[in-house]
């Protein structure tokens, strides 16, 4: 991970400028036993399955990626300062859905979701709350009651 000392002006300011948003809501709730859970995965690594539109700057997209995809995920965030190096040898080091695969197979997990999703992390964060809202539509309709968040 890049230290903020390191990153370029003006990049530098924005990001000491952010103010981190505070929500009235109360995000977490009782759920069944995690063996009885539906796990989904929702990174903010710019992935994408190749062929789809990359991500572009200040992007407040998610790009939907298949259970059965984990060839064909490639990255196209945008940002210089993010190391690629670590998805580059191997996608579970920012995208884990090999060791969700492992969970479930051993019960620790009840099962993996068939869709997880890919947000472009280096956009302010608010600015994803009405797409947030529609992707927590599609996760209830594959039954997740569970989510990795994979923050990169």
């Amino acid at each position: 991970m890049v230290r903020l000392i390191d990153v370029p002006e003006p990049e530098r300011s924005h990001l000491a400028e952010m103010a981190c948003p505070a929500f009235d809501t109360r995000p977490w709730v009782g759920g069944p036993p995690l063996n009885r859970r539906r796990v989904a995965i929702v990174s903010t690594a710019g992935l994408q399955r190749r062929g789809d539109r990359p991500f572009g700057f200040r992007s407040t997209e998610y790009r939907v990626i298949l259970e059965d995809g984990g060839d064909d995920i490639v990255m196209s965030h945008v940002s210089t300062n993010f190391d690629r190096s670590g998805f580059q040898q191997d996608l579970n080091v920012i995208f884990p859905l090999d060791r969700l695969r492992e969970l479930a197979a051993d019960g620790t997990i009840g099962s993996v979701a068939k869709y997880h999703y890919s947000f472009m992390g280096a956009t302010e964060p608010t600015a994803f709350e009405p797409v947030a809202q529609e992707l927590a539509g599609l996760l209830k309709e594959d039954q997740v009651n569970a989510v990795l968040l994979a923050p990169i």
